[in-house]
This record gives C-alpha cells, sequence and structure tokens, in this order.
C-alpha cells in the first residue's frame, strides 16, 4: 500500500480481513509475515497507524481495540490520489494507467465517470 512499510501494510491486512475490531494481542497472531514479531512491535506498529490516520481504536479496560479508519479500496483510492498529487505530469500518468487497463475495467470507468457528470445549469 502506498505511503505503508511492508509490515504497516501486513496489519492493515489483518485489520481490513475482520469485522470488528481486534486487540494488539488478535493481530500479532493472525500476522502471517515469515517472521517472529514481538507483541511490543506490533502494538508499535498500530500506535503509529493510528498517529497517521489509518486505523481508529478504543479503549476498553487496559486494551486498545483497533480498525481500519477506511476500507482497502478507499485506501487504494487515497493512494491513486497521492501519486496523481505527487506526479509533475498526472494527464501522463492517468494516460498510461488507461493503456493498462482491462475491457471490464474500462466499462467500470466509464460508468463511474457518467455518474460522476454533473448536469449543467
Amino acid at each position: 500500500m502506498h505511503g505503508l512499510g511492508e509490515l504497516e501494510t501486513a496489519v492493515m491486512n489483518v485489520l481490513w480481513d475482520v469485522d470488528e475490531p481486534i486487540k494488539v494481542r488478535d493481530v500479532l497472531e493472525r500476522l502471517n509475515t515469515g517472521k517472529t514479531l514481538a507483541y511490543t512491535t506490533v502494538m508499535t506498529v498500530l500506535d503509529n497507524l493510528h498517529r497517521k490516520g489509518w486505523t481508529a481504536r478504543e479503549q476498553h479496560g487496559k486494551a486498545y481495540y483497533y480498525q481500519p479508519s477506511y476500507s482497502r479500496e478507499e485506501a487504494s483510492a487515497r493512494a491513486l490520489r497521492e501519486v496523481l498529487d505527487s506526479s509533475a505530469d498526472p494527464k501522463a500518468v492517468l494516460m498510461h494507467f488507461v493503456a493498462s487497463v482491462s475491457d471490464e475495467e474500462t466499462d467500470l470507468l466509464r460508468t463511474a465517470l457518467r455518474r460522476k457528470r454533473i448536469p449543467r445549469r
């Protein structure tokens, strides 16, 4: 995910794959990074993600429960927006992207753009 490190992305994937807020320990148990991680490492990552606005958290007793601030799809759209905003030539980026989409994706884009059009006054 654009703007996130490898471990941050893995943690976000765990949060996106569950339907309810979960504790640090639950995230740690579900992480599959191929590495043995300390509880405090995952806690720090979740705290950083919260500080960056990627997660919301609520305290119950001594434990924080975390959930994503927005869906995986919203995060992907934000990443694309950041790429376009940081590009010296966003038109060229969009043109290269459009050249790479499938026929089905082209139809989806056309539908979305028709819905976005604002009627002239």
